[in-house]
């Protein structure tokens, strides 16, 4: 049997909701399946998918987004997505008081910050609000300020509300300036974050990615059952200053909403879902559709060989 090759991973930022990806590399969950894999970090999410196809990485996780981006831009991309673990909105609406009677069409009447720093938590937002019967360009907007900026302003009454995502919200919630309105994964399944590499890769890598499967659907079940204070502190290392009991309370909510997947597979509501509120908001001019932007097989055969 042929020796597993190392593989480069490319991570897009860090973030809290990516605990699925950290976990799987604090535990090992790669090696035990026979391959080595190297944490290529990152700052930018927007660079990850050029790490891929520049040779610098081997695969990523990140946004479909990205993938439905790169094929409506060329419909022969060679990107795909596969291995799911983020099918659910990590992103929060948050204000200075309780309002537990919010409705999203409230927003008609506040000022909101929307997230600068990446593009798909508008784009789904957007979705929601129109589906909801409120024209979201009729919506004040504040595009400008970085979550942190906006956190800031709502706790100092200078915004109405903003969207955020964990740490953010829970830390507000303790310091009691401010409280979460609306969980965007109330909607239900959206694709968020998913493993993705070119056609090529995928093909010429295929034993080490079926193996990364495997160890990304081993984490996955023992995040189903861990406790929120093991599983934060196995993924201490890659938040350093991060107070761990804020760390739990943070993993505990995303777990009870349901953003995590059970599995690595990647079935097409989410994907349509993330793929329509990109068309409705004008990010993408047509629907690439699933069987061009995602390779669940690779995931079955992997699956097929635990």
């Amino acid at each position: 049997m042929q020796a597993m090759r190392q593989i480069r991973l490319q991570e897009p930022f860090r973030a809290v909701f990516y605990v699925p990806f950290y976990a799987a590399l604090a535990r090992n969950a790669y090696k035990e399946q026979g391959v080595s894999v190297e944490l290529v970090s990152g700052t930018q999410p927007s660079l990850a998918k050029d790490s891929v196809l520049e040779g610098r990485a081997h695969l990523a996780w990140g946004g479909p987004m990205r993938i439905l981006l790169a094929h409506d831009a060329d419909p022969a991309s060679p990107l795909r997505n596969f291995g799911a673990a983020i099918l659910g909105d990590p992103f929060f609406l948050v204000g200075r008081e309780p309002r537990p009677d919010f409705r999203l069409t409230d927003l008609a009447t506040l000022t909101l910050g929307t997230v600068s720093e990446v593009p798909t938590p508008w784009w789904t937002l957007q979705d929601d609000i129109r589906r909801a019967g409120l024209d979201p360009d009729s919506v004040r907007r504040i595009t400008d300020r970085s979550m942190g900026e906006n956190a800031a302003a709502v706790a100092e009454g200078r915004l109405d509300v903003a969207q955020l995502f964990e740490p953010f919200v829970s830390q507000m919630e303790a310091e009691g300036t401010g409280h979460a309105w609306h969980a965007a994964a109330s909607r239900g399944p959206t694709s968020y974050t998913t493993f993705y590499s070119s056609a090529q890769n995928i093909a010429e890598y295929a034993p080490e990615f079926r193996a990364m499967i495997r160890g990304l659907a081993a984490t996955q079940r023992w995040l189903m059952a861990a406790a929120p204070e093991e599983i934060a502190a196995t993924v201490a290392g890659f938040f350093p200053g991060m107070d761990p009991a804020l760390l739990a309370r943070c993993i505990a909510r995303y777990r009870a909403l349901g953003i995590w997947t059970a599995d690595p597979h990647f079935p097409p509501e989410p994907f349509e879902r993330l793929q329509s509120a990109m068309r409705s908001g004008g990010a993408i001019s047509r629907k690439p559709g699933y069987a061009r932007c995602v390779d669940d097989a690779i995931v079955v055969a992997a699956l097929a060989e635990s």
